[in-house]
């Protein structure tokens, strides 16, 4: 008899097709009524594929599974998983590290030539026909200017990489001090001062929950830029706008914001704001390597294996 999984999204076609062989799914997102879904499967249920962008995995969902074993998630965040809740009802958690490591830190790249170079204003600028009645107002050059990474992790790593590549000076804060050639802070108000970007890559949750905040925005300063690629819920929002309305900074290239897929309509409107729908692991290639590692972080627990990507688990 095939397992059941409770899927909150689709994967790619491919993936999906292995998932659909290979299990019985319930697909949350056809479902007229997903609570009765639930419910009727509830004792059925032994896994979940979670993604990044769901309203998550709570400690009620998980206590109303009294067999669930595993949850899947699709994505390289958990700040949606009630990981204490998972401990406490021995589930294990996998994730999707690596696999979109290259795409994020692109996702960073194209977020901070563009809101420097103002190529989003450059387009609609020709085409509107702005053009004729003059030149477009001078942008910021990206060489010589100093690029701070708030989380040298994986991702934090490859984006240094590549800003590297545009020949800036990297300065970075961390949970720890790295052994990498770029200069440590311990001070996250001291960094911002010291650099033009601020690139955001640290992980969501309660730690780093509105980390940014007017007073770090303020020491970034008039000629800097707020680059997030992490998660919403690390800028306070709201100092954010005041920042951007203040014009205490430059500007801001944000991929995620605090409650998605809203976006305050004062940050719409303005210019100096480069907005992406949290699309940092969105390349097929990318999508289809993270439902592969779904698949095989699930075949690895029912077969009794080493799953591939575990989840830390609170203690």
């Amino acid at each position: 008899m095939r397992r059941t999984i409770l899927a909150f999204q689709p994967l790619l076609d491919n993936e999906m097709r292995q998932l659909d062989r290979e299990y019985n799914v319930l697909k949350l997102w056809e479902a007229n009524d997903p609570v009765s879904l639930i419910k009727k499967n509830a004792n059925d249920i032994q896994a979940i594929l979670s993604t990044y962008n769901s309203s998550g995995v709570s400690d009620r969902l998980i206590s109303a599974l009294p067999n669930l074993e595993i949850i899947a998630q699709f994505g390289v965040g958990y700040d949606n998983i009630d990981l204490q809740a998972a401990e406490k009802h021995g589930v294990a958690v996998t994730n999707t590290p690596n696999v979109l490591t290259d795409d994020t830190a692109d996702v960073a790249l194209f977020l901070m030539l563009n809101v420097a170079r103002r190529a989003v204003e450059a387009d609609m600028f020709v085409r509107v026909g702005r053009w004729h009645s003059g030149s477009m107002p001078l942008s910021t050059s990206i060489s010589g200017k100093t690029v701070g990474i708030v989380g040298l992790g994986k991702i934090g790593r490859a984006i240094a990489m590549r800003a590297q590549a545009f020949n800036t000076r990297i300065i970075y804060t961390s949970r720890s001090k790295k052994d990498v050639p770029y200069t440590y802070y311990d001070d996250l108000g001291k960094m911002a001062q010291d650099c033009n970007f601020l690139i955001l890559a640290c992980a969501g949750g309660k730690e780093t929950k509105n980390l940014i905040t007017y007073n770090i925005l303020k020491k970034l300063g008039s000629k800097g830029y707020l680059i997030n690629i992490s998660r919403g819920s690390v800028v306070n929002e709201e100092d954010l706008l005041i920042a951007l309305r203040n014009q205490a900074i430059a500007g801001a290239g944000l991929d995620v914001f605090a409650d998605e897929p809203n976006v305050p309509e004062e940050m719409i409107k303005m210019d100096n704001v480069v907005l992406s729908p949290h699309v940092g692991s969105a390349t097929i290639e990318t999508r289809s390597k993270m439902g592969q590692l779904v698949l095989d972080n699930l075949k690895a627990y029912f077969d009794g294996k080493p799953l591939l990507s575990p989840v830390r688990l609170v203690s």
